[in-house]
């Protein structure tokens, strides 16, 4: 990952000093984790081979990967006053992200996730529960907090705050970055606000009423995205610049859990996106640091160091392109 900057680098230099490297502003959640056999028939029962709590959520573990691949972040987000509140700002305090703007809601629960992992495939079934109490308001946020750092990262949970906040960051000259697993009319004005969508498959298919993916990018280039991506989960992922298609094809691992592949991906974008690099090599970084997250069962047991994201990159290449 010794790239040089190119000069068809994603984002243009900046020349503001910035004490923070990424913001997220988004979800945690307390996972339960179960590995199935196989996953019963409907209304039948399954026993599971394997179970765990851990800590989880798209922006905290997307954070953490950040700070693995060495970056300097910090956490704006809401816990309830409880036991796992704790246990998910744990692993992110350890490793050096900033939590301090993160708010105890008194009487409140911990978002909650389950898990369902089939063995022989790694993929994961999620069901999950956020407290209403949770939901972030703009003045949980500061003007301030933003402009410190040098990149910008939303989920679309709260839709009003993901809305304000990628306005300072835009007024700022900082890159906004998306990662949003759901579509809903609401998130049309998020779009158009966000300079890097990075959405899931599922996302894409309701994002355009059934379209392709092809019609799903074109969509979010449209709403003024500088790359739109969509990731492939085994396939890869699929960008657009501009008028330009992007195929970047995933690495082959042996996926214990897939819970957290798209948060690592986003974690390896925003490293690319940090040192100057252009899109076809983000892209890659991203689909290494995501297929590595597989390896390991959990949202953030897999998220990769600087150092093992550099021997993976040198020793794998990636699969053919099969997408669409």
């Amino acid at each position: 990952m010794s790239d040089a900057p190119r000069a068809d680098r994603l984002w243009p230099e900046s020349r503001a000093a910035r004490s923070l490297d990424v913001l997220g502003i988004g979800q945690n959640s307390y996972d339960h984790v179960a590995e199935l056999e196989a996953f019963p028939r409907f209304a039948g029962k399954a026993a599971a081979r394997r179970y765990e709590t851990l800590p989880g959520g798209q922006v905290a573990t997307a954070l953490l990967g950040c700070a693995r691949l060495g970056l300097r972040g910090a956490f704006v987000s809401t816990v309830g006053d409880d036991a796992p509140g704790e246990a998910v700002l744990r692993p992110l305090r350890a490793a050096g992200v900033d939590v301090s703007g993160v708010r105890r809601i008194p009487g409140a629960k911990t978002q909650i996730a389950l898990i369902l992992i089939d063995r022989a495939s790694g993929e994961r079934t999620v069901v999950w529960y956020r407290d209403p109490r949770l939901a972030l308001e703009v003045r949980d946020l500061s003007r301030a907090s933003i402009e410190r750092a040098r990149v910008l990262h939303l989920d679309a949970s709260d839709p009003e705050v993901a809305c304000w906040a990628a306005d300072v960051a835009r007024e700022a000259g900082i890159p906004v970055v998306l990662d949003a697993d759901r579509y809903r009319p609401e998130l049309d004005a998020i779009l158009r606000r966000v300079d890097f969508p990075i959405v899931g498959l599922e996302f894409a298919e309701t994002y355009t009423s059934g379209g392709s993916v092809t019609d799903a990018l074109v969509g979010l280039s449209g709403a003024g995205a500088r790359l739109a991506v969509v990731t492939l989960g085994p396939i890869g992922a699929l960008a657009r610049q501009g008028e330009r298609r992007i195929e970047s094809p995933a690495f082959r691992v042996e996926a214990r859990d897939t819970t957290g592949a798209g948060d690592a991906f986003h974690a390896g974008f925003i490293w690319a996106l940090l040192q100057g690099l252009d899109a076809e090599r983000a892209l890659r970084i991203a689909n290494a640091a995501g297929a590595l997250c597989c390896r390991e069962i959990g949202a953030q047991g897999g998220q990769p160091d600087r150092d093992a994201l550099e021997a993976f990159l040198r020793a794998h290449e990636p699969i053919a392109w099969t997408g669409p």
